[in-house]
């Protein structure tokens, strides 16, 4: 029984490390472990609350947005502060922004390599690129030469021994079943990308005032002038001109990314069958249709067990959250075996790892910085796929139609979701239904702020006078990578304690007290791998909960020597 070990699998969290035992080419057991600790937890001991959200944020460096959105409404949350409307679809405009800027460059520039061979482009038919992107889409740019400058520059970066992004790739594996014309369709799609997200991220820029870290959020609302006349301001003339970035956007989720995941899944059609991990999913939900209902959301709240799509998802309740620590560098002062909720949590290091890299893990002992957070004492996958299952067994019109519609287009059963194509298809799909929600909301504030209702921040609560001595409160949000949680307690106006529970916590947990692994784990086993020494296999399943990128690959036999080292070809652009 051979042992891959994956180190790391980078993390803007942390950095992610896998283990793997494999029998037979078979992955038969698998243990995630985050190998970096931050301890922002601890920095926001003793601050004003009201700060906490700029600390916060810091948490990531792509979804800064979301941790700062969920830690104003933690503290909203514990403070019993209302919103206005205005501050709830700026809110809204923010966060889309970010789901649909950060999806596309997911699938294109931090997954989309490990199902595209670029060496193959090389040989590819450019009249036959062009045939095959009229069938899937009018996208404009399709011509015969047009591929044939993107082939050109494919080739420059081969002859030049420079490949940027696409070196150290496995090109040539086995696992590519792409024509070249489709991977030659892909890699100029790749490129069209990087131009799409600098302009599409400028909406996120103009609302926030800078990215990746917005400037503009604040407990009560949001701090951002909104003037019909003022050039300074957010006015009707500037979200004109965002409505036509977030017009570019739709049309390429339409046009480009869409078309690209279903031509995908038709040609690795059995990686709808694989990968598929746990059976309960969970999603705080997001995107509040009203400020003065909270839980009125666009993307629903719920819980979807033993992958069961035929009744509607369980209400969640939080309080059913705890967090395990028995295989994390943490220790509880109750018993590391004990469970905590997070407004309880513990944040007390002990560390008991390795003394130096790629020295082996005690996956019998403690292995992991990341905790084991469970719902009602299950292991939930969180993400794209959670989010589309629970708004799919809601009933969500929009979503049940575009999935309904992918299936019938794969011709291929619901059960195909629960896979690692599954979760790519998903998040494709929540990328078209969230992009189309943009230039509605856009014209909502136009109009508000043309009608004269310009406040965005409720500050009645400013002052920590009129704050009780004790507060707690949770806000939630929905991260494109899953369920995102903050949980803040308030004594005399200063940060007491403050637990975060984000998506990849979830999705890669070691295993829990009882025995139980997590999601990333349990996806694994099983999986066939071709050639142990280019697991491309295993990176595609893990890829595709979206945990950024591997920058190395570590291979080791069951007695621990080193074979070989493999360098992953794809980085964080």
């Amino acid at each position: 029984m051979a042992k891959i070990v994956i180190d790391p699998v980078t993390r803007i969290e942390g950095h992610l490390r896998l283990e793997v035992k494999i029998d037979n080419n078979v992955v038969t057991d698998a243990w995630s472990a985050g190998t970096m600790f931050r301890g922002l937890e601890i920095i926001l001991k003793g601050r004003d609350p009201r700060e906490a959200w700029m600390y916060a944020q810091r948490i990531c460096g792509v979804c800064t947005t979301v941790h700062a959105i969920c830690s104003v409404r933690a503290v909203e949350n514990a403070l019993g502060i209302a919103i206005p409307e205005n501050a709830r679809l700026l809110r809204n405009i923010i966060e889309v922004t970010q789901f649909v800027h950060d999806h596309v460059i997911h699938f294109y520039h931090l997954h989309a390599l490990d199902w595209v061979d670029v060496v193959s482009a090389l040989s590819a038919d450019t009249s036959k690129t062009s045939s095959l992107q009229t069938s899937i889409s009018d996208w404009a740019n399709n011509t015969p030469s047009y591929f044939q400058a993107v082939k050109a520059q494919l080739q420059a970066y081969v002859s030049s021994t420079q490949l940027g992004p696409f070196a150290n790739g496995y090109w040539g594996h086995p696992a590519y079943q792409l024509s070249p014309e489709a991977n030659l369709l892909l890699a100029a799609h790749y490129l069209e990308a990087l131009n799409f997200q600098r302009d599409y991220v400028k909406i996120h820029t103009l609302m926030g005032g800078k990215t990746p870290h917005p400037q503009t959020y604040a407990v009560g609302g949001m701090a951002i002038p909104l003037d019909p006349t003022s050039s300074q301001s957010i006015s009707p003339a500037k979200i004109a001109y965002m409505k036509t970035l977030a017009k570019k956007g739709v049309d390429f989720v339409n046009k480009v990314y869409l078309p690209d995941i279903k031509m995908l899944a038709k040609a690795y059609v059995g990686w709808m069958g694989v990968g598929g991990g746990t059976t309960n999913f969970l999603s705080f939900g997001d995107f509040p249709q009203d400020a003065t209902n909270p839980l009125n959301l666009l993307l629903p709240r719920g819980v979807v067990s033993n992958r069961n799509l035929a009744s509607p998802p369980t209400p969640v309740n939080q309080a059913l959250i705890k967090e395990y620590v028995a295989h994390s560098w943490y220790n509880y002062t109750g018993g590391n075996n004990a469970a905590l909720h997070p407004s309880q949590g513990q944040t007390t290091p002990a560390y008991t790892g390795p003394a130096a890299p790629f020295q082996n893990l005690d996956t019998n002992g403690k292995y992991s910085w990341l905790k084991s957070p469970r719902y009602n004492d299950q292991p939930m996958e969180v993400g794209p796929l959670a989010r589309m299952l629970v708004a799919y067994a809601a009933g969500v019109p929009a979503v049940r139609q575009a999935i309904n519609g992918f299936l019938t287009e794969m011709k291929q059963p619901a059960s195909v979701l629960f896979s690692t194509l599954g979760r790519s298809a998903a998040r494709a799909i929540e990328t078209q239904f969230l992009a189309a929600q943009l230039s509605p909301w856009l014209d909502q504030l136009s109009a508000r702020i043309s009608g004269g209702d310009t406040v965005a921040c409720n500050n009645a609560k400013w002052n920590p006078a009129s704050w009780p001595a004790n507060a707690v409160g949770w806000g939630s949000t929905e991260a494109p990578r899953g369920a995102l949680g903050h949980w803040v307690s308030i004594v005399n106006g200063k940060i007491a304690n403050y637990q975060c529970v984000v998506p990849t916590t979830w999705n890669g947990s070691p295993r829990d007290a009882k025995g139980q692994r997590g999601p990333f784990e349990m996806s694994v086993i099983g999986l066939k791998i071709a050639d142990p020494t280019r697991p491309i296999e295993i990176l595609r399943t893990i890829h595709s909960f979206d945990p950024c990128m591997a920058c190395a690959v570590h291979v080791v036999d069951a007695r621990n020597r080193p074979i070989t080292v493999i360098a992953n070809s794809i980085m964080r652009v």
